[in-house]
């Protein structure tokens, strides 16, 4: 065979050797290579080039398109000896794993606990998220309670709306504690878990933290009055309470709390400690004409639209050893917003008592120390209930640090800080994102991102993206696989430093304690409309 048929006849791919069985070589084995001149290969067996894709051999050819390679995941440690070549791609890992990086596929680790705690990312150990409806923001927030309950953090769901939570905690082995019409109540004057732990550790200590739980006790009633009254309470009605209750207290025997018809009883009574806060001046009129707007006010509470839910003993008093608390508000009617406003500020105040509580005896030798991680979610609603509401709300959760606990704030767009009242209370609300340790963001509208871009700082490219994941899927979607771009994607912003933009993925665990779309299934709207139950819940989509 001359040199040009032989050429010839690897370039058919039929191997060096007419006849041959097989290839002999590695040679033999190539794909055929095209070389720009024939000769230039003449005699020169053992020089081939890379070919782009298929195999030598009779029906065989080059492919158009070959399957990526199985992708495997693994530690540092593991991997280095497969593939010495790794550079790590700096994404946090010290704290819950969330999910992975979208640029770098690498697992992105993080909370506010772990953050401020071991990493020192953060000075304050909070989170802030914001996005759109449906795209996973308490999804995430729930993520974050499993991995740090299994680090031994009690996780503490002060308001549990929908609920979200409810059954998570539950899983958890933890409390659920049902509040609404005729399901449950909260005393908001009962010192609850603070008390206990001031008679059991006595002394000056004891004390301090008596004073404490009347500033908490104060500050929860006055709150309420605000709700009923859609204004703040002036300083001269909160003397007044404050008299009030401490005369209530000194006479109130040991192991009976005081409720709120015994302070209506005692404001019209009229006891010689409160009438000296009014400067009555031993003028029974000038005793009613200060007090009388209070009194007509707490009996709003007692027959207005809060009900019966604030006027009797706490329902369930919240166990502070129990490994998660879920405080559920679900009974309440969407309707009722004066309602849900103020159970969600007893809850908060109640949970973070029996905060404060539990560290003031691990202060005195007592209990062991322990870490909480609060979630306060739909914070829109009780910011809307009532000018002043800020105040409230800022006195219940800005001291975190010194509380040793952290907290995650949900709420939809800063325009629900927009919607309070006053100037004053628009700067407060906006005082809670400038505060946060973490910033997370889910999808949200350009005008939103660059609203919040000039309070943390982002970037135009941060913005671009956020924004690209509000938009709704599109109209060819058969709801089965189709999903909003932005669903289980969020950017985490830290002080000045770059998002970090990562995807998360639920577990099978998670999906099925964490639907929030469950009354359509129970509904069976998802039957009704020929479509399968994973086109209705949300979260059965993800990846």
């Amino acid at each position: 065979m001359t040199s040009v048929a032989r050429v010839r006849q690897f370039r058919l791919g039929a191997g060096w050797r007419k006849g041959a069985s097989g290839p002999r070589t590695a040679l033999d084995a190539a794909p055929a290579v095209v070389p720009a001149v024939e000769d230039s290969i003449l005699g020169q067996a053992t020089r081939t080039r890379v070919p782009a894709g298929g195999s030598a051999g009779t029906s065989s050819g080059r492919v158009g398109y070959l399957d990526p390679p199985t992708m495997w995941r693994a530690t540092s440690v593991q991997a280095c000896g497969l593939w010495p070549f790794a550079a790590g791609s700096g994404a946090p890992m010290s704290g819950v794993p969330l999910g992975q990086h979208l640029v770098t596929g690498a697992t992105v680790c993080g909370d506010p606990l772990s953050w401020f705690m071991r990493a020192r990312y953060i000075s304050n150990p909070s989170l802030f998220m914001l996005g759109m409806p449906g795209l996973g923001k308490s999804t995430l927030v729930n993520r974050m309670l499993i991995g740090l309950a299994a680090q031994g953090v009690t996780p503490l769901v002060l308001g549990d709306l929908k609920p979200d939570y409810a059954d998570t905690v539950r899983a958890l082995g933890g409390q659920v504690i049902t509040i609404g019409r005729g399901v449950g109540g909260i005393n908001v004057l009962d010192p609850g878990a603070m008390g206990a732990a001031a008679r059991r550790i006595g002394g000056r200590a004891g004390e301090s933290l008596a004073a404490e739980t009347h500033g908490r006790v104060l500050n929860m009633l006055a709150a309420l009055l605000t709700i009923v009254r859609g204004q703040p309470i002036n300083d001269h009605e909160q003397s007044v309470l404050s008299a009030c209750l401490r005369h209530m207290r000194e006479r109130t025997p040991e192991g009976r709390s005081i409720l709120l018809p015994d302070l209506v009883t005692a404001l019209a009574e009229g006891p010689e400690p409160v009438r000296a806060v009014t400067l009555d001046r031993g003028q029974d009129d000038r005793y009613r004409e200060a007090v009388d707007p209070l009194h007509r006010s707490l009996l709003g509470i007692l027959d207005g639209p809060l009900g019966d839910t604030f006027s009797s003993e706490t329902s369930t008093h919240i166990n502070p050893n129990a490994p998660a608390v879920c405080i559920d508000i679900s009974r309440i009617g969407e309707s009722d917003t004066q309602l849900t406003a103020a159970a969600m500020l007893a809850a908060w105040s109640d949970g973070l008592g029996t905060v404060a509580a539990v560290h003031a005896l691990a202060d005195a030798g007592l209990t062991p120390r322990r870490w909480f991680f609060t979630v306060l979610d739909e914070l829109w609603r009780p910011l809307r209930a009532a000018s002043g509401i800020v105040d409230r709300i800022d006195a219940l959760t800005r001291l975190n640090r010194s509380l040793g606990l952290g907290d995650a704030k949900i709420t939809h767009t800063l325009k629900d800080a927009e919607a309070v009242g006053t100037e004053a209370d628009r700067a407060k609300a906006r005082g809670f994102v400038e505060r946060a340790g973490m910033v997370v963001c889910a999808g949200l509208p350009r005008t939103e991102m660059e609203e919040l871009g000039r309070i943390v700082g982002l970037s135009q490219r941060e913005i671009d993206l956020v924004s690209s994941w509000s938009s709704p899927p599109g109209w060819a979607s058969t709801g089965v696989n189709d999903e909003p771009p932005g669903r289980g994607r969020f950017l985490i912003k830290v002080g000045g430093r770059p998002g970090i933009p990562i995807r998360m993925a639920i577990t099978d665990t998670e999906r099925h304690l964490h639907d929030t779309n469950t009354r359509w299934v129970q509904n069976d709207y998802a039957e009704q409309l020929s479509l399968p139950r994973s086109a209705v819940s949300g979260a059965e989509n993800w990846p």
